[in-house]
């Protein structure tokens, strides 16, 4: 996925979850955060961020804050970016893992979940849903970076559909690169990472990906190994949030 009317900044303060205060043109302004999430490890007073300009008249701030650079690693923000970034992956065949793909939509139902993705398949359809991983320690990403009862009833959603003989996915967006791995937070939420590992007993595909991160756009690159076996967690101060 690409962005337009790029603009670099530099990070002031976050009064709410909304927005920032930024330095951009010599002056400063606020700007709306494209993510929800707490981001203390990133947002740091004096840290290098990119923001997209809206030619929206209409918009209240100019200026949506997309991406941050932790020293000269760029992590992208932005909450949506992983499911549009998907949706590309998916239209250009998602590296032949599904098979031929004859179509893909967005935002489809089972049961009682809207799940991202939907792929059309010579072998059947697919239901995929799509988290952006926002949290990583070292060379090792995890997901989640809070407790997520939405993300459990995915979870439990996408085993239902494979019981009723659809393929099912869930595929791990990375907004960064050089990740050797995802993990579940087991400290932070230990019932999702145990109904993944029972997904993937279940038949569910878990997948993860890296992604090649600009300033102007954010492209899958690779998949990375995922590690399911349940760990006792981490010390509080070894996290490093990059997102949501």
């Amino acid at each position: 996925m690409k962005y337009k009317n790029i603009v670099g900044g530099v990070f002031l303060a976050r009064p709410n979850r909304f927005i920032a205060r930024v330095l951009a043109d010599g002056q400063e302004t606020t700007a709306h955060v494209k993510n929800t999430g707490r981001c203390r490890e990133l947002l740091i007073p004096g840290a290098r961020v990119v923001l997209e300009k809206s030619d929206n008249p209409r918009r209240k701030t100019a200026l949506s804050l997309i991406g941050v650079y932790k020293g000269e690693r760029l992590v992208n923000m932005d909450s949506q970016a992983p499911n549009q970034a998907a949706f590309e992956w998916a239209e250009n065949g998602a590296d032949g893992l599904f098979g031929q793909i004859l179509g893909v939509k967005r935002e489809k139902t089972y049961g009682h979940s809207r799940f991202d993705l939907y792929l059309e398949t010579e072998e059947g359809p697919w239901f995929m849903e799509v988290k952006g991983v926002t949290l990583f320690d070292g060379g090792t990403a995890r997901f989640p970076d809070a407790p997520t009862q939405r993300g459990l009833k995915h979870v439990e959603e996408l085993v239902a559909c494979r019981q009723a003989g659809y393929g099912a996915a869930i595929l791990f967006v990375i907004q960064t690169r050089g990740m050797d791995r995802l993990e579940p937070n087991w400290e932070t939420h230990r019932e999702f990472g145990r109904a993944l590992l029972q997904a993937r007993q279940a038949g569910v595909r878990i997948l993860a990906y890296d992604c090649r991160v600009k300033e102007n756009e954010m492209v899958l690159n690779q998949p990375i190994a995922v590690d399911l076996e349940e760990k006792p967690g981490w010390k509080e101060e070894e996290k490093c949030q990059i997102g949501k």
